[in-house]
């Protein structure tokens, strides 16, 4: 079973490889439940939730989704590029891409503005995972343009700086610039200022969360919405979730580490609330929809924000997914529940953004 198993998946990969951009999934989720669950092998349990087969199924692809830490961040940027698309099938249509330049804290930065075909009033600016040393904007284009679509929101996505070329905390102040920026520019973009909110995946969920309370200490145009998907919170501290999925569940404490060390080589920037924005006043910040899943090391921070701005009185609303992984939000050719989770988003997003939709 495991051989025939392994030759499905080089052949899979390789096909996609060779196309570039493709649906390198489309082997296995073609075929029945019924057959998919049994190649998974024995359900996983942990912790209380179990893990969806065809998650399971997808980690045995050892080559497929990025793990451990890579020998050289020029490798692991490359690598990241070409498993995004891989991953994630063929790039939905959206009515108009634009490339255009916004500034951040020292000069332009990249992005690139999503307007699906039916567009409301509102704007997301959108910070890209990948641990702040690796990911871009295409690496996030195919989840942009998902995101669009389906929260029929424009989405600016912006190519912040990173390590370890630019330490902490550039990319934070990258990111409250670009933010600054767009909430100032919103009817040129075609958005109402108003209804401007920020949101990430991952280490974009922690620029998202620092934006959020930096607009209160600088008394700077607050977002709407912060949207923080399984967001990196804390780089300072441990809690048991970064024990329980340490191995095995695409982001390991090996990565964890590896990326830490390069957006923050000297320790103590760590505890700074641009860097760590658990550690920070969370009084008075934007309403926070906040999405963690149950088999990532960065879950017990995630869940441990949801309540500590619950508890300061923001409105939160915080959706637990507990059979999926860290990065699950980028594959886009799964079914339920992983395509499930991600239309949730979409409809919080569009619910909140196009309040008369």
């Amino acid at each position: 079973m495991n051989r025939r198993l392994d030759t499905l998946l080089r052949d899979a990969l390789g096909g996609a490889v060779s196309a570039v951009q493709g649906n390198a999934l489309r082997p296995l989720t073609a075929l029945p439940p019924t057959v998919r669950r049994r190649l998974a092998g024995a359900p996983i349990q942990i912790d209380g939730n179990v893990l969806d087969p065809d998650l399971q199924l997808l980690l045995r692809l050892e080559n497929i989704l990025p793990g451990g830490a890579k020998k050289s961040v020029e490798r692991a940027r490359s690598d990241l590029l070409l498993m995004s698309k891989l991953v994630a099938g063929h790039p939905r249509d959206v009515h108009r891409v634009t490339e255009l330049t916004v500034p951040g804290s020292d000069g332009q930065l990249g992005a690139r503005l999503y307007v699906p075909r039916t567009a409301g009033r509102g704007l997301l600016v959108f910070f890209h995972g990948g641990g702040w040393v690796v990911g871009d904007l295409d690496t996030h284009d195919a989840y942009c343009r998902d995101l669009a679509n389906e929260a029929e929101t424009r989405i600016l996505a912006v190519d912040y700086r990173l390590a370890p070329e630019a330490e902490a905390p550039v990319a934070a102040e990258d990111a409250i610039a670009a933010f600054t920026w767009a909430v100032e520019h919103a009817e040129d973009l075609g958005a109402d200022p108003a209804f401007v909110a920020v949101g990430g995946d991952s280490a974009g969920g922690n620029l998202a969360a620092v934006v959020a309370q930096q607009c209160v200490v600088r008394d700077l145009p607050a977002p709407v919405l912060q949207l923080l998907i399984y967001p990196a919170l804390d780089l300072s501290g441990r809690r048991p979730s970064r024990d329980l999925f340490a191995e095995g569940f695409f982001l390991t404490e090996e990565s964890i580490t590896w990326y830490r060390d390069h957006y923050t080589p000297d320790p103590a920037i760590r505890t700074n609330p641009l860097v760590s924005p658990i550690l920070g006043n969370v009084a008075g910040v934007a309403p926070a929809h906040i999405i963690t899943a149950g088999f990532d090391p960065l879950r017990d921070e995630g869940d441990e924000y949801a309540t500590l701005l619950t508890e300061a009185g923001v409105p939160v609303t915080h959706t637990r997914n507990p059979t999926l992984i860290h990065g699950f939000a980028n594959l886009l050719t799964l079914p339920a529940p992983t395509r499930t989770a991600q239309q949730q988003v979409a409809t919080h997003l569009k619910t909140t953004l196009n309040p008369k939709a």
